[in-house]
């Protein structure tokens, strides 16, 4: 085997061998990174959502993302809608309401989800918020960074993203949002959002890191195999051409 390790050919087929199995090890590894950190969300977001509510107005400096708020206030008129946004396989859109409330800040509320309705080209009718005051219990969520170009030709009253940057202006906007999990006076025509716990279990990315080490493993076995398979041919062949001169002698 050794004499076939020499070789060109092998050498070239072992220096492949050996690039393909690196790039598996690095994919395995980055699988296992991924769930590494999906575990951390994970885990954050439990701690997170275990944890009493808290008034808004009374968040400490640097709140966590997923914690359960309270706030109460007043709808306002403009609303938009998040295209792209889907839920249980089906493509949606989020309703974004301004709430006013009483310090003076205007928290945006993610009121919920509706499916798509006619085409690309309209924005759906977006169900009218409860007026009066109104108090929401939800989950503080953080806007997205978006360029406000970005919404450049879209529909009116479509965004991209829930960002500060794409949205209305309104006066005094708080420095996050808050996801509905509950109203009081309860609201029509949504479907709640619920946390995206299943979009953080690690389980497929720890599924993917063993597939492309055992890719690795078939790598290394098969370049055992047929440099095994060559060796014994090429010993046949040359037992063969021994016996035959040791015949013609």
């Amino acid at each position: 085997m050794l004499s076939l390790l020499r070789t060109r050919r092998w050498l070239g087929f072992t220096l492949l061998v050996i690039v393909v199995i690196v790039a598996f090890g690095l994919l395995s590894r980055w699988q296992w990174s991924r769930a590494e950190e999906h575990r951390q969300e994970r885990i954050a977001l439990a701690q997170a959502l275990a944890q009493a509510p808290v008034a808004f107005a009374e968040l400490p400096d640097e709140p966590e993302e997923w914690l359960p708020v309270t706030v109460t206030g007043t709808y306002g008129d403009a609303q938009a809608a998040v295209r792209k946004r889907p839920l249980n396989g089906t493509n949606g859109f989020w309703v974004m309401t301004p709430m006013s409330t009483a310090s003076g800040l205007t928290v945006w509320v993610n009121r919920g989800w509706i499916p798509v309705s006619g085409d690309a080209l309209s924005t759906p009718e977006l169900p009218a918020p409860p007026t009066g005051t109104v108090e929401v219990s939800g989950l503080l969520r953080y806007y997205e960074d978006v360029d406000p170009e970005v919404n450049a030709g879209l529909p009116a009253g479509q965004i991209t993203a829930p960002g500060l940057a794409a949205l209305p202006e309104v006066p005094q906007p708080a420095a996050a949002y808050v996801q509905l999990v509950s109203s009081s006076p309860e609201q029509d025509g949504l479907t709640v959002i619920p946390p995206p716990e299943a979009e953080m279990d690690e389980s497929r990315n720890i599924s993917y890191a063993v597939q492309w080490a055992l890719f690795a493993m078939v790598a290394i076995v098969g370049w055992f195999f047929f440099l095994r398979r060559e060796a014994r041919e090429d010993a046949d062949i040359a037992s063969k051409e021994k016996e035959h001169a040791w015949i013609s002698d």
